[in-house]
C-alpha cells in the first residue's frame, strides 16, 4: 500500500501542480504538511525581518485557501509552525508513510533544508521532487547544460521562444473517497504567533487583494475576462496608483498559488477568443523574464547572494546606516524615490517602475551595499520571490544581467511616469 506525503512549500495550488497531481495518480493514501518555518520568520544578517507583517498576512490567507482546497479533494492538511525536518518525519511514522513529495529547490536556504528532511525520515521512505515553478522546463530549455543558458535575456528569450515548448496546465487531481479525510486540527498560525504585529490594509494600497489559489483566479478573470485589461498591459504596465495598471500576478506567482503555465494559457486563450496584440504578449514576455532570473539563479548558485553577483565585480559598496536609514523612511533628495518607499512601507507593495529606481538610487547613486536593499525588499514584499527579487537587485546594481549597466536618471523618470505629481502626492501629503 502506498501512503503519500505531500510537502507544499512555494506551491500552494491544487490546479497545475505537478508535485499534487504525481502523488495522487499513485497513492492510495494522502495526506499534506505545510510548516510556517521559524526561520523564514527570524532576522536576517542585514537587521530585517526575513518574512514581514505584509507576506505574512497573504501567506496565512494562501495556506488558509490551500487547506480549504485539499479539503474538496479528501486530502487533510497538516499546518504546523515548525521547522519541516522535525514534523515530516513524525508524520511518516503517524501514518506509515511510503514517499515524500515535494517541489524542488536550488537556492542555499531551501537545499539545505530539503537535505536536513532527507537525512530526518526513515531510510525506507522515497523522497521525491519535481521542478515546477517554471513557465520552460529545465528539460525543454534549447541548451545541452544550465551552465550553457546565457548572461543576456534577450539571447535567452528568443532562443526560448523558437524552440522551447511550454506545457498545458495539469488538470486538478481527482477526488479521494470520504475514507481518507480527517479533520487535522491545525490550523493557521496568527500575526502575533509568528512574531509580528498585525498592521491594517491601507485603503490606498495599488494591492488590495487577498491570499490564495481561489483570489488569484479571480484576479485574472478580471483581469482578462472581465476588464479586458490585458489588451492594453503593454501601455498601462508602468503606471504607479491602483489595482489596474498591472496584472498584479506577482504575490500568486511567488508562493505558488498560480502556476506560470496557467496564465499562459490563458493569455492563449484570451488571444483566440478576444484579440492578440502586442499587449498581451507583453505579459508573457514578463513571465520569461521571472523564468530567466530562476534560471540565473539555478546556473549561478550562491553568487545571486554575493557583493560582487554573478559578474564577481567589486566595487567600493558601503554601508552608511544614515544614508540606509532615510532611503528606508524615505526621505531622500528625491520625492519620486521617497514617495516610493512611503507605498512599501504602508503596503508591502511597489510599482515595477518603482522598484528599478529605488534600487538605482540606493546602489548606484548613494554606493550602500545592495544587498541591504535587497534583505530590505525580501522583509517587505507581498510578492517577494528570491530568484526576481535578488536577481534585479543585481541587475540594477551593476554586479548581474544588464548588459548596459545603466544608472536611472530619476527627475526624468519622475518626470516621464509622474508628470502630474499624482503618485508623489498620493504619498508625500501631509496627514
Amino acid at each position: 500500500m502506498k501512503n503519500s506525503l505531500v510537502w507544499f512549500t512555494n506551491n500552494l495550488r491544487v490546479f497545475d501542480n505537478k508535485v499534487l497531481k504525481e502523488a495522487c495518480d499513485q497513492a492510495d493514501t494522502m495526506y499534506a504538511i505545510y510548516c510556517f518555518d521559524p526561520r523564514q520568520f527570524a532576522e536576517t544578517q542585514f537587521g530585517f525581518k526575513k518574512t514581514g507583517v505584509f507576506r505574512a498576512q497573504f501567506l496565512i490567507e494562501s495556506v488558509q485557501n490551500l487547506s480549504e482546497n485539499l479539503k474538496r479533494l479528501n486530502i487533510p492538511l497538516y499546518i504546523k509552525f515548525a521547522k519541516p525536518e522535525e514534523q515530516i518525519p513524525k508524520l511518516c511514522q503517524k501514518h506509515n508513510i511510503t514517499h515524500v513529495y515535494h517541489q524542488n529547490e536550488w537556492t542555499q536556504e531551501e537545499k539545505k533544508c530539503i537535505k536536513n528532511v532527507s537525512k530526518a525520515i526513515p531510510n525506507t521512505v522515497n523522497l521525491v521532487g519535481y521542478y515546477d515553478q517554471f513557465l520552460f522546463h529545465p528539460e525543454d530549455i534549447p541548451y545541452n547544460s544550465i551552465s550553457d543558458i546565457s548572461d543576456v535575456f534577450t539571447a535567452f528569450r528568443k532562443k526560448c521562444e523558437k524552440h522551447s515548448l511550454i506545457h498545458q496546465p495539469l488538470e486538478k487531481p481527482e477526488k479521494y473517497s470520504d475514507k481518507n479525510w480527517f479533520n487535522t486540527q491545525t490550523k493557521t498560525p496568527t500575526i502575533e504567533e509568528l512574531g509580528l504585529k498585525p498592521k491594517k490594509k491601507n485603503p490606498q494600497t495599488a494591492f488590495p487583494f487577498s491570499g490564495g489559489e481561489k483570489a488569484a483566479w479571480g484576479r485574472l478573470q478580471n483581469y482578462f475576462w472581465e476588464t479586458k485589461n490585458l489588451s492594453q498591459y503593454k501601455h498601462t504596465r508602468n503606471g504607479l496608483i491602483g489595482k489596474n495598471y498591472s496584472s498584479k500576478f506577482s504575490a500568486w506567482l511567488s508562493n505558488g498559488s498560480l502556476s506560470p503555465r496557467a496564465i499562459y494559457s490563458e493569455v492563449k486563450k484570451y488571444e483566440s477568443k478576444v484579440e492578440k496584440n502586442q499587449d498581451t504578449y507583453w505579459l508573457i514576455f514578463e513571465l520569461i523574464w521571472r523564468d530567466y532570473f530562476k534560471f540565473i539563479s539555478l546556473k549561478y548558485g550562491n553568487a545571486i547572494f554575493k557583493q560582487g553577483g554573478i559578474l564577481h565585480k567589486e566595487y567600493s559598496w558601503k554601508k552608511d546606516s544614515a544614508i540606509i536609514s532615510n532611503w528606508i523612511e524615505g526621505v531622500t533628495k528625491y520625492d519620486f524615490v521617497n514617495a516610493n518607499m512611503k507605498e512599501i512601507a504602508a503596503t508591502g507593495f511597489m510599482s515595477n517602475r518603482g522598484r528599478q529606481n529605488v534600487a538605482s538610487y540606493f546602489a548606484k547613486e548613494m554606493k550602500q551595499d545592495w544587498r541591504v536593499g535587497a534583505s530590505y525588499f525580501e522583509s517587505m514584499l507581498i510578492d517577494y520571490d528570491v530568484h526576481s527579487n535578488w536577481g534585479n537587485w543585481m541587475y540594477n546594481s551593476g554586479v548581474g544581467n544588464d548588459p548596459r549597466d545603466r544608472k536611472f536618471n530619476i527627475e526624468s523618470q519622475a518626470e516621464r511616469y509622474d508628470k502630474d505629481k499624482k503618485y508623489r502626492d498620493l504619498w508625500l501629503k501631509k496627514r
